[in-house]
């Protein structure tokens, strides 16, 4: 399991004109599947996710989670993040899992960052969604399940 997490002022995500997902402070999360991945993967990112230490303290210093600020996640399904653009110009999407799997998987993560006590938005699986990203600092971090070490 893969997720870019970005450190946001706002974040909102639009499908058919109509607002599906919308935070203000917080995290705006990009979430893909691997097809081999199984909820030990979910547990890693999720944790990952709500103790990530990326919000300022009073001394400037990046020390707190999203939970410590009482921020809120919008999380997105993406599964071109699994895209191989190793061979030619068109990327293989082979290793993304199939969007039953997926979907589960991705349901999974938002249950598991509200159960770490965190305020979850969400986009709507396979649509195509408008996302609005307002980055602050800018922030941005990458989580992969399997590269622990």
């Amino acid at each position: 399991m893969r997720a870019v997490v970005q450190r946001v002022l706002r974040s909102s995500v639009t499908v058919e004109h109509k607002i599906t997902g919308s935070i203000e402070k917080g995290l705006m999360v990009l979430v893909g599947v691997e097809d081999d991945d199984e909820l030990a993967d979910v547990t890693y990112i999720a944790d990952k996710i709500t103790g990530l230490r990326i919000f300022e303290d009073k001394e400037e210093k990046m020390n707190l989670s999203v939970k410590d600020i009482g921020g809120d996640i919008l999380a997105v399904s993406q599964f071109t993040l699994f895209g191989d653009c190793r061979k030619g110009k068109r990327p293989s999407f082979i290793k993304a899992a199939r969007p039953e799997k997926a979907n589960m998987l991705y349901r999974a993560l938002i249950d598991a960052c509200k159960a770490c006590g965190v305020h979850v938005e969400e986009g709507v699986f396979q649509a195509d969604m408008l996302v609005h990203i307002e980055n602050d600092g800018p922030v941005t971090v990458l989580l992969d399940s399997k590269k622990l070490f």
